[in-house]
């Protein structure tokens, strides 16, 4: 892998070469005629093959715009593979872009039609490739490995299990220990853990536990991350905490960081089925990079064209709500989103308001009225998270969000229950169509886990036409009643 100044003077000097390249190939007669003949949409363009003073000034324009487009790509930063890729392919478009309203309003040389789409697109290839294999991580190369957590003990323990070299740990100030955590604190100073001894004692060498140098506290995990080129972090916390053990998940999932933790504590996250070794590899992402794109557009399609298709009946709930007058349009509530983070999940108000105005959950006999049963009862209600799947909080299919404040007594009865933070939550699930709810969540965390070890575009669409007639099968219920 190349890192620090010579990451951006490699990333440059491939940026300036492919650039080159790709204005020689766009230029050339055979890939001018055979995209003007062959290419749809564009076979109606001309061929033109620059020459002289004309082939240079589209070189430097074509080389200024495309160099300055990815100037926030010359700084190392870990990130996932796919975010290159995406990020990379953005920044060309934007340079395609420049390049064609100079032209368009003659402040530059005005490149031929085709030859800037030939551009752009070679480039759209070419660059987001390169980008990938410079970070890519030579053969043989053990990796850059941090321990970070609260946990004296366990940072020994995980330290020592870590092939490789360890650079050092992130911890606080105080930390903990599992055997004893009420007992004396464990302080960290330097390049060592040492429990604090107690009164009248005088500290030992069989109190320390050697370790690389202290890089600072958790607060630090993002910066560590990014200056020392690191590709592992394990984890060594008391607790699976939400604010904290996540919260470093969060930040390894957001760079691409790969992530560990010790066998004890395989339970609190998602890992290999077969992990059974003293540290388990995290499955921060549990599909891949396609799996994401396809199910990223499976939900931008579903949930736009089911927008477009009920806006009618959105506009009659929303007036029907109104002159029924018993409260506000909406119900907000905080669920789980990834890695622990929270989002406002949006259904329209299917209860009366609680005294005090608040609208509540508990469905009271008094609280009822007949538009929210009916709501209810037709799944109308959800309509609203329609919007958090197109903005990303949700998925079309996914384990469905539980409401925050219960998910503690859920994981006493489902220790895997977290497991379920390490994908988007979902409109409707594999759970749902079987009828396993959050009352039940040791059966319901099976399904979400099937679900989470399985996912496919395929399974995807069956599980969402079973939730579509389960929809069919109560309207046709509550017609029948009527």
């Amino acid at each position: 892998m190349v890192t620090g100044w010579r990451y951006r003077v490699v990333s440059v000097i491939g940026v300036l070469v492919l650039t080159v390249g790709a204005v020689a190939v766009s230029n050339h007669p055979t890939s001018q005629v055979l995209f003007t003949t062959y290419v749809p949409l564009f076979n109606r363009l001309e061929a033109t093959v620059l020459t002289g003073s004309s082939l240079y000034q589209a070189l430097a324009l074509s080389v200024g715009a495309v160099t300055a487009s990815l100037v926030p790509l010359y700084r190392p930063q870990p990130r996932r593979v796919l975010d290159t890729a995406v990020l990379v392919g953005k920044r060309v478009i934007v340079a395609g872009l420049a390049l064609a309203a100079l032209g368009y309003f003659n402040w530059s040389y005005r490149l031929p039609r085709a030859t800037l789409v030939m551009i752009v697109g070679t480039l759209g290839v070419s660059l987001p490739l390169w980008f990938v294999w410079i970070r890519r991580r030579p053969n043989g190369d053990e990796g850059r490995t941090i321990v970070v957590g609260d946990d004296a003990d366990q940072i020994q323990r995980v330290a020592t299990a870590v092939s490789g070299t360890v650079l050092g740990y992130l911890c606080p100030s105080v930390v903990t220990t599992v055997d004893d955590p009420n007992g004396a604190p464990t302080l960290a100073d330097g390049g060592a853990i040492f429990e604090e001894p107690l009164a009248g004692a005088e500290a030992d060498s069989a109190d320390r536990i050697e370790l690389p140098d202290r890089l600072g506290g958790l607060s630090r995990l993002e910066d560590t991350l990014v200056e020392n080129d690191i590709d592992t972090v394990v984890l060594a916390f008391r607790r699976a905490d939400r604010a904290e053990f996540f919260g470093a998940l969060d930040v390894c999932h957001k760079h691409g960081i790969a992530a560990k933790v010790h066998g004890d504590y395989v339970d609190k996250v998602l890992v290999a089925d077969d992990a059974v070794s003293t540290l388990a590899d995290i499955e921060i992402e549990p599909w891949d990079a396609l799996d994401h794109l396809l199910k990223r557009t499976f939900d931008v399609v579903v949930a736009g064209a089911a927008l477009i298709a009920v806006s009618p009946i959105v506009l009659g709930i929303v007036l029907a709500i109104k002159l029924e007058g018993e409260g506000p349009i909406f119900f907000s509530q905080t669920r789980t989103y990834l890695y622990g983070e929270t989002f406002q999940v949006l259904k329209f108000r299917t209860l009366k308001p609680e005294k005090g105005g608040e609208v509540g959950t508990v469905i009271d006999e008094h609280r009822r009225t007949p538009l929210g049963s009916f709501l209810r009862t037709t799944h109308l209600d959800e309509i609203p998270q329609l919007w958090s799947i197109l903005v990303g909080d949700m998925s079309v299919v996914g384990p469905r969000p539980a409401q925050t404040e219960l998910e503690p007594e859920f994981e006493n009865e489902a220790i895997q229950w977290k497991q379920r933070w390490f994908v988007k939550p979902g409109l409707t699930g594999l759970a749902q169509i079987n009828d396993a709810t959050s009352q039940e969540p040791a059966e319901k965390i099976q399904y979400d886990l099937h679900y989470i070890r399985n996912q496919s575009l395929l399974l995807d669409t069956k599980i969402l036409l079973r939730q579509l007639w389960k929809v069919v099968e109560d309207v046709a219920e509550l017609a029948r009643r009527r």
